[in-house]
């Protein structure tokens, strides 16, 4: 028996040996070819010593942390490795300019987000189908942008804030602590539900609809960048929680059909749905059934994900400096033209009327925006204007819009929160008359300024003045009804969690609140 041990143990220790000799070999060779072997004609690639995983960790646990140290080192311009893809860096407004306005032949999102995103959002819709059909998409979608329903927006978002605080069971009493990140998740998709989906779909966001997205929202995972079929606990529940979802929406666009059969009217123009149901491509093609449920949930994802993180953001800084709450309730007061007891609904044309509001959202998105990380697959070689870099095809594109945001060239102490930094900052924004029209109407087409917490490019988000507006009103009706304080203990705000898709505040993300009025 003795002899047996020895013999397993000595080949498990031969097996370890052979294991760690291998390592030692792919660590040096790693090292020497990044040494000797780099190539003059493409960027600096960041040192690490691993193959395959490169920078992978240092960028996975601190994106702005990891490009202002290789910035330091190696310029605005670098490439590093992310599980075994080469991913080159261009950091500034020249960077932002370059990748964001790149023409479609030359780079696309599609082949970067694609596999992440369909099995979320659903088939043929933003990233699954091609870009000129996802140019018709957001331009059917811009019915519920407009002007005309973002004015109609505000008393429903209000309401809703309202009717949650009533009801959820969070506020009950004078004063307590509640947990922002899921107050605010559950607020912003109440909001986004009423305002972009309507009354039918509003009616169905129960508990069941809340796990469900919940569920499908597990999708984006960073790890299904590359193993979104992978039978993993987390994409069965997003699978079964599409399916569910999908099939909810189906429901509603078969019973509006029903309607139309009967002739009864119904909402058949006044939602989203309506809309869709009315829209045809420029093939004249009406949009079917399963890409209408598509867009919807794509649309509903789209209005709360960042408005969910922003929004607890947002709440979190006012609670580490009550003194700024103060000011935005007494901003609120001077707009309206009322004192505390006669507080009256806000109105769409309020909002201009309360800037300190609108520069906290601004200072907020600067310093906290949800997705710190813009990539382009590279399609053509890409020559690097002013430098001997052609960026090959074997390469991603990557631009970080926050990164400039952050910069102390162009914000002065950049990582201080100060909403009144914008009273005096004139900012260097497009050129209005220079636009261009990617199939759903005007945008600017420079991305000078170096404040773009919503992209650029084609694929800009349409629904920027909606996202502001929404966080306006949630964060003016929060403001009117509670003054909020950190727990004891905490200074400042929570660090920030990177390993999801969407930065978001690390948890406990906890804050007292106290009834203005008993």
């Amino acid at each position: 028996m003795e002899l047996l041990v020895q013999l397993v143990f000595g080949q498990i220790l031969r097996i370890g040996c052979y294991v760690v000799g291998i390592i030692f070999l792919a660590v040096f060779a790693n090292i020497v070819n990044q040494q000797f072997f780099y190539r003059r004609n493409e960027p600096p690639v960041v040192f690490h010593w691993f193959p395959f995983i490169g920078s992978t960790v240092r960028y996975g646990m601190d994106p702005y942390k990891f490009f202002f140290a290789s910035r330091e080192q190696y310029g605005d311009i670098f490439t590093f490795i992310l599980l075994g893809k080469k991913v080159t860096v261009y950091l500034g407004t020249e960077g932002n300019e370059f990748i964001l306005n790149g023409k479609l032949k030359d780079m696309n999102a599609e082949e970067v987000y694609g596999k992440l995103t369909t099995p979320v959002f659903g088939s043929d819709v933003v990233y699954d189908c091609p870009n000129s059909k996802l140019m018709e998409q957001k331009k059917f979608v811009k019915f519920g942008l407009s002007q005309e329903a973002l004015e109609s927006y505000v008393p429903l978002i209000e309401q809703e804030v309202e009717q949650y605080i009533k009801t959820s069971g969070k506020f009950k009493g004078s004063s307590g602590t509640i947990d922002l990140a899921a107050v605010m998740a559950e607020i912003t998709i109440f909001t986004a539900g009423r305002t972009l989906q309507g009354d039918e779909v509003r009616a169905k966001l129960t508990s069941e609809f809340a796990d469900l997205y919940h569920d499908l929202d597990l999708g984006f995972s960073p790890i299904n960048f590359m193993l979104p079929w992978a039978p993993l606990p987390h994409n069965r529940k997003r699978d079964i929680a599409h399916a569910r979802m999908r099939e909810i929406y189906f429901e509603i666009i078969k019973a509006r059909r029903q309607q139309i059969l009967d002739g009864e009217r119904g909402p058949q123009t006044k939602d989203m749905i309506g809309n869709l149901m009315n829209c045809v491509y420029r093939d004249g093609t009406p949009i079917p059934d399963k890409e209408i449920a598509h867009m919807m949930i794509t649309l509903l994802m789209a209005g709360q994900h960042s408005s969910s993180a922003i929004s607890c953001w947002i709440m979190l800084r006012l609670a580490s400096q009550p003194e700024m709450a103060e000011k935005l309730y007494q901003e609120q007061l001077k707009a309206l033209n009322c004192d505390e007891n006669s507080l009256r609904p806000l109105l769409y044309g309020d909002m201009e009327k309360m800037p300190l509001l609108s520069n906290t959202i601004k200072e907020t998105l600067r310093i906290h925006s949800s997705i710190h990380t813009l990539m382009r697959k590279v399609k053509n070689p890409l020559p690097i204007p002013g430098t001997n870099y052609v960026i090959p095809t074997t390469h991603n594109v990557l631009s970080s819009p926050g990164v400039t945001a952050r910069d102390e060239r162009y914000f002065k102490n950049p990582m201080i929160w100060d909403p009144h930094r914008w009273e005096s900052r004139i900012e260097a924004e497009d050129d209005e008359t220079d636009t261009v029209d990617y199939g759903y109407g005007a945008v600017s087409k420079g991305t000078k300024s170096p404040y773009l917490p919503f992209g650029a490019g084609r694929h800009r988000c349409i629904g920027e003045k909606f996202a502001y507006l929404n966080l306006e009103v949630i964060v003016a009706t929060l403001v009117r009804e509670f003054r909020f304080s950190n727990p004891e203990g905490r200074v400042g705000v929570p660090e920030t969690d990177y390993s999801s898709l969407f930065s978001r505040p690390m948890q406990p993300s906890t804050v007292r609140w106290q009834r203005r009025h008993a």
